[in-house]
């Protein structure tokens, strides 16, 4: 069997044979190459052949080894790591360490990357001039957008991106300034302080205690919910080729710095169908009020009154291996905050939803939104900050992504394709030449 594909054109009855490619996983990976489709024309005039696809759903724009993601079957790996296993068994930190270099850091290595991350949290104070400008009612993910590309005009070197030593640097500082530029982004919507890194605390301590810090010498963050919002970053780390890392990926292609590339992937999560989904699941279990309404809202969802939020994934076409990581880490989470009825309505939502034929048949399962926003909430954090609590440590997966964009022999500036379905060549406008 020839691992070609035959195409027959039956406005010239011309015969083309397109080989076929393979990534890692066949079955999951098999691709001809699209401009193989020019060949196909009517005559030496035609154009040749584009492939339509609104929203890329099934338009491979690059080759990585970063993240492999299997929705028909609810595998998530890492480098090859399996999701659950990196969750359970390794900090954020080590996490961002392995998307970046392709291995899990030694103990050496994790110590090292940790210090250096260390060395680069704070800002130049002319940041929080900057931020200052912003209303406070601003929106924080705004603020961090503006931030995040500003960032780029402190440091003229950022420009050289093609210098392996320079791009190292920016991956420091970006990762290790991230939570500071989110957690003064909250501070300055509330009217409170800046409360300043504190090289004592982990990575995630330290964001919790410049986000929650007031009047106390020390802050000392609850070590469950700060492990668990390590694993959650952990879980946010890397998701394949979304919204944003797409858009990190167009931008950075322009040899742009990886400030106003990062930046980019922070705007598009800012919209609502990609970062903001955990905040519509919250709005759901409020409105459902208790569990003895459920059946009634399924019922509505069925008569397409309503959605399911946090159920379905443009991807998942099965249970989203983050999602059961985040139910079974909730009741630590609220052994610790008190209980939250809102996660007793989830929990019995998600038990009749999987029970009914309508939302299996349709592949509709949790994902990570589901249980995410609930944490979150428990945890303190305002809905304006989840969309910023997901930038955090998806910085390392993009920063990742854009690493290997530039080091990657195929490289080129991204320039899609469009059918046009515009007016043909007009006439002079009358009009205009009176």
């Amino acid at each position: 069997m020839s691992d070609t594909v035959t195409i027959i054109d039956n406005r010239t009855g011309k015969q083309y044979e397109l080989p076929i490619s393979y990534g890692t996983y066949p079955h999951y990976g098999a691709s001809i190459e699209a401009l193989a489709l020019r060949k196909i024309k009517v005559d030496d005039d035609d154009f040749g052949l584009l492939s339509y696809d609104p929203g890329f759903t099934n338009t491979a724009a690059c080759s990585s080894t970063i993240t492999f993601l299997d929705g028909e079957r609810g595998i998530l790996r890492y480098r090859g790591y399996p999701i659950e296993e990196l969750a359970a068994n390794n900090s954020f930190l080590d996490v961002a360490y392995l998307l970046s270099k392709g291995e899990l850091p030694d103990p050496a290595a994790s110590e090292s990357w940790a210090d250096q991350i260390c060395h680069h949290r704070m800002l130049h104070e002319q940041i929080k001039k900057f931020m200052d400008g912003f209303h406070h009612t601003a929106h924080p993910m705004g603020i961090l957008v503006g931030t995040v590309a500003a960032l780029s005009t402190f440091y003229p070197e950022v420009k050289e991106v093609r210098d392996a030593e320079t791009r190292t640097l920016e991956i420091f500082r970006l990762i290790a300034k991230m939570p500071t530029l989110a957690a003064f982004a909250y501070r300055h919507s509330q009217g409170l302080p800046y409360a300043y890194p504190d090289d004592d605390l982990s990575y995630v301590g330290n964001f919790l205690s410049m986000m929650f810090k007031m009047t106390e010498q020390k802050y000392r963050p609850d070590p469950v919910l700060e492990r668990v919002l390590d694993v959650i970053f952990t879980l946010h780390a890397d998701h394949e080729q979304n919204c944003s890392t797409s858009s990190v990926r167009s931008v950075g292609s322009s040899l742009a710095d990886p400030f106003v590339a990062v930046a980019a992937g922070c705007a598009a999560l800012y919209g609502p169908l990609h970062g903001g989904a955990n905040e519509q699941v919250l709005r759901m279990l409020r409105e459902i009020g208790s569990k003895k309404k459920i059946p009634e809202y399924i019922e509505r969802v069925k008569e397409g009154e309503v959605r399911l939020m946090g159920f379905g994934h443009r991807v998942y076409k099965n249970y989203d291996p983050r999602a059961r990581i985040l139910k079974e880490l909730a009741p630590e989470v609220f052994s610790v905050t008190g209980s939250n009825p809102l996660l007793d309505i989830a929990l019995e939502l998600e038990r009749i939803a999987l029970e009914d034929d309508y939302f299996v048949d349709r592949h509709l399962y949790p994902n990570v939104d589901f249980y995410s926003g609930i944490i979150y909430q428990a945890m303190g954090f305002p809905v304006a900050m989840f969309p910023v609590l997901f930038a955090i440590p998806r910085t390392s997966g993009w920063l990742s992504q854009w690493q290997e964009m530039l080091e990657d022999e195929e490289f080129r500036i991204s320039r899609p394709r469009q059918v046009y379905t515009g007016e043909d060549q007009r006439k002079k406008n009358a009009l205009a030449a009176a």
